[in-house]
Order: structure tokens, then sequence, then C-alpha cells
């Protein structure tokens, strides 16, 4: 859970506004920030997923753990936008790293419901990091009266987790399901027999989803309602909006994990192919709240928390689900590469480009809006003292990222149908695994049945004492 909650915390989301300001940057480039971190993450993912099917995961998880934490410290002494871009980059990189392998790990200690809790923790780290992100990183910028703050705190957490992972056993592939000497295979035909997994290409396309929507949401979610927050004339609560929107995602990630992981143990006995209808049905009722919460930021902003919270609840109820489903559709020795290929594909076409293309979208829109405002302040100035300039830029902003945002509901309610869809071939793809294991099974079993009368002959053998043998070699004629 530890290296998750590194990974998931994105600690310039609490300070977008002063990383704005400080580098004098606009919301495309604002957004590309977290793009091109994704961008890393999703490029490095196949190699680890690759080494992990292979070698030392703990290993790999603990260079990992050291590369990302630096990269974090690293960016925090960047006076130059590119150069922090660039170790945003390489924070990509390790987080590819321990997200890719850490959970082929807890598939390999646990089995069936266990495993299915033991996710459900890691998973929790996902929302909860992300929340972390808005109050640690707003929080420790207020505190050391520099955003830069917010991406010192990460190494030492990080230190944390690399003293963990050094104590953690790396268990053999496989061994808590039984098919502990299933044959490795070529990177190539790995990647065949994943494609060939139709249950297993859908969920992918659900996560990629869902990477969209949540990428897009904690990247300029808390900006968003400080601009609501503006228009509706409470300054007073700008700043704790951060903190707010933080504690939501926090609060929703737990309740959604773990109402996630609790219908699905219990529906799984009852109805076997309901994990990915929990999923893609959480997603169609998120969606609405979720766009309702938009819809209502510049006016109600309390209501738009509550939405949020709740719209959020639903969207987290798949982390664990999605991430189960993928280890028992997958033999084991094929988990890793599994993992970093949905890893790819939810973060080259999700949250990897969704920042960027909101902040695009919106900064293209603000042209066309901006047009009509001035044409309503015209026709209706504003009372004296109340600076026009100001409104109408905060109104631009506030509807062109509206605008912008409806693309990441679309985007949401079509992850839905995509779990709905992998519903329809999750068994038969289960069945292939679940006789790949068995198989495998039994043959360590025919093995121990013709090893074990040999070693029982051996061990019978070694107890002969010489004064026997000898004794009845004297009985032999002659």
């Amino acid at each position: 859970m530890c290296v998750n909650v590194i990974s998931s915390l994105k600690l310039t989301n609490g300070v977008l506004d002063d990383i704005q300001i400080y580098y004098s940057i606009n919301d495309s480039r604002a957004g590309l920030i977290q793009t091109v971190f994704t961008v890393s993450y999703m490029m490095f993912a196949p190699l680890f997923g690759y080494l992990g099917d292979r070698y030392s995961r703990r290993t790999l998880i603990a260079i990992s753990l050291f590369i990302g934490s630096l990269a974090h410290l690293s960016g925090s002494f960047m006076t130059e936008f590119w150069s922090f871009v660039a170790t945003r980059v390489v924070f990509g990189i390790g987080a590819a790293g321990f997200i890719t392998i850490a959970p082929t790990i807890i598939s390999d200690i646990y089995a069936k419901d266990m495993r299915s809790r033991m996710l459900a923790l890691f998973c929790f780290a996902i929302p909860v990091g992300s929340g972390l992100g808005y109050i640690v990183g707003s929080e420790a910028a207020s505190v050391g009266q520099d955003w830069r703050w917010a991406l010192r705190v990460t190494p030492t957490l990080g230190l944390i987790c690399l003293i963990c992972v050094l104590f953690t056993l790396d268990p053999i592939r496989g061994k808590s399901e039984g098919g502990a000497k299933i044959e490795r295979t070529s990177w190539g035909e790995d990647i065949k027999y994943l494609l060939h997994n139709p249950t297993y290409v859908l969920t992918t396309c659900g996560v990629t989803c869902v990477n969209f929507i949540a990428g897009s949401l904690t990247w300029w979610g808390a900006k968003y309602i400080i601009l609501g927050q503006k228009l509706q004339g409470a300054l007073e609560d700008q700043e704790n909006a951060s903190f707010v929107f933080g504690v939501i995602a926090m609060l929703a990630g737990i309740f959604g994990v773990l109402l996630g992981v609790t219908l699905s143990q219990k529906l799984r006995t009852r109805f076997p192919r309901s994990d990915p209808l929990i999923c893609g049905i959480g997603l169609l009722i998120s969606a609405p709240l979720i766009l309702a919460g938009l819809l209502v930021a510049d006016t109600y902003t309390n209501l738009c928390f509550v939405l949020i919270f709740f719209g959020q609840v639903f969207l987290n109820m798949n982390w664990s689900i999605a991430t189960d489903i993928k280890l028992y559709v997958v033999v084991p020795t094929r988990r890793s590469t599994a993992s970093a290929l949905q890893i790819f594909t939810g973060k080259a076409l999700g949250d990897a480009i969704s920042p960027y293309l909101i902040g695009l979208i919106s900064d293209t829109m603000k042209p066309v809006i901006q047009p009509k405002f001035e044409e309503s302040l015209k026709l209706n100035p504003l009372p004296i003292g109340q600076n026009s300039s100001l409104l109408l830029n905060t109104e631009v902003n506030f509807l062109s990222l509206q605008y912008a945002s409806y693309v990441a509901i679309v985007v949401q309610v079509l992850g839905g149908f995509f779990f709905v869809a992998a519903s329809l071939f999750l068994l038969q793809d289960k069945s292939k695994v679940d006789l790949a294991l068995a198989e495998s099974g039994e043959e360590d079993e025919e093995r121990l049945k013709l090893t074990v009368p040999v070693q029982r002959e051996m061990s019978d053998l070694s107890n002969v004492s010489p004064v026997s043998v000898e004794g009845e070699a004297l009985n032999v004629p002659t």
C-alpha cells in the first residue's frame, strides 16, 4: 500500500495556481505537467512488466522507489519550467516500476477472497494518495511559505517505503494458487495471449476510461471549484477549497473501494459475472452525479462537494475489483506483463492525455466565450466599485473548464459499457486460467508420486547395517 501512496501523491495538485504563477504558464501547459509524468509512467510500464515476470521483484521495486523519490526532491529545486517537467518524467519511470509489479506479489501471497481484501487495501492508496496530494501539498506549501515544499515531503515517505520493501518476501509466481510450475513464455507470446483474452481487453478499456475521468477530475477539480467560489464572492473559502477537495477525495476513495470489494465478495458466489457489472454500474451512476456537481459549482459550493463526493464513491468502486479481475483471468507468469500493458493503455488514452486535453479545450473555448460576456457587460454594466475585467476573466475561465469537462463525462459513460461487455466473457476466460493452474498442479503431483518411492527406497538402503549385509553374504552357498 505504501508504494501505491507514493505514485498517487500528485502533490502539485494542491498548489497548481502557485505553479502556474511561478512559471508563468497557461492551462494547457499546467495540464502538461501531469501529462508528461503519465506518458513516462506508461512508456516504462511494459519494460518493468517484462522484468517483473522474470527477475527479482523486490529489487526492482526498491530501485524504482529510489528513482521516484530522488526525482520528486530534485523537482523542488528547478527554477525553469522545462527542467521541472524533466523531473516529472523521471518520477514517472520510478512510479512505473513499483505500481506495475506490486499487485503481482500480492496475488502470489494470497488467493481468492483474501487476495481481494489485500488488493482492496492496496487500492485504497490510489484515491487516498490523490486526496493527500491536495492536503499535504497545500499544507506543506503554507507552512514552508513556498509551493516547492509540497514536493519535499514525498522523499521521506519514499525512504520509509524503501525500508519496508527490503523486508518483503518475493514469493514464487503462482504459489498461492498451486501453479508454481507454469512454464514461462516469450514476451511476444504473452502479448498475443493477452490480446486474445476478451475479458482482459474490455476491462482494460474500462480502466482507461476511469483513468481519463479520474485524471481530469484530480488535476482540475479544485481549481474549478475555486473559480466557482470566486463567482459567488466567497473569497474567505477559497483557501480551504483544495483541503476540502482532498478530504473528499480521500473519504470517497476509502468508502468507494470498501463498497466495491464488499459487493464483490457478497455477490460473486451467487452471480459469478458480478465483478465487471459492479464496475460498470458504478461508473454509470457516478457520471450524472459528477455532472451535476459541475453544474452547481458556481451557485452552491456545498452541494457541489456533496455531489462530487458521491460521484467519486461510485467511481472508486472499481479500483480493487478491476485489479482482481486482471489477476484471475491471466495466468501467474503473465501477470506483470498484463499489469504493464493495462497501465500503458490506461495511461496513454486515459490520464496521460486528459489533464492536457481538458486544459487545451479550455484554452480553445475562451476566445469563443469571452466576446459574449464582453457584450453582456456593455449592456448591463456592473455597479461602481466592482472590477468588471476580473469578473469577466473568472467567468470565462470557469465556463471554459466546465465545457471541457463534459468530454470526461462522456468517456466515463463509455467506460461503464466496456465493463458491462466484459461480464459476457468473464467465466470462459477465468475457466481457462483455472484449467492451466489445475494442469500445473497435476504435473507437480505426478512428479511427487515418481519422486517419493525412489526417495523411500534410497532411505531403506541407507538404513541397512554393514553387519547384516556381511551376515547375509555368509549364508550364500559357495
